[in-house]
């Protein structure tokens, strides 16, 4: 631990930290995009969280059977003293994915996502039918 006077301890621990290791809060995938399936009615829906996220930033494709789910997000923020001087430039850029294999006989047709209040939920129906030979994008609602 890295001795500092009294009254500076606190902050410098916490900035020093939190510059070290931006992604600290983040954690990796798994933790960033906790994931529940459960099934119902012949579907298996796929709650996923993803907090802190836009629609924009999030991606879903079909691949071989794959379901892969995407999400990048960047922020910036810039302060300046009254001269104009930057004062404090922070940047942040992170990314998480998962991988769910769901069989090569779902459709990205058959595929229904939604995402609001930071929750990504997916609908894919329980069926058998014909392989999927390209790599698709899902569109989210």
């Amino acid at each position: 631990m890295k001795y500092y006077p009294r009254s500076l301890s606190l902050f410098d621990e916490m900035f020093d930290d939190m510059f070290k290791d931006p992604f600290k809060t983040l954690g990796n995938s798994y933790s960033m995009m906790k994931t529940d399936i459960t099934e119902k009615d012949g579907n298996y829906l796929f709650d996923i969280e993803l907090p802190g996220f836009k629609k924009e930033d999030i991606s879903i494709e079909l691949n071989n059977g794959t379901l892969t789910i995407s999400a990048n997000r960047e922020n910036s923020n810039e302060e300046k003293d009254e001269d104009g001087h930057i004062v404090r430039q922070e940047r942040f850029s992170g990314n998480c994915s998962r991988s769910y294999y769901i069989g090569d006989n779902i459709h990205e047709e058959d595929i229904k996502a939604k995402f609001e209040n930071g929750e990504l939920k997916i609908i894919i129906p329980n069926m058998s039918t014909k392989q999927i030979e390209n790599k698709k994008q899902i569109t989210i609602e």
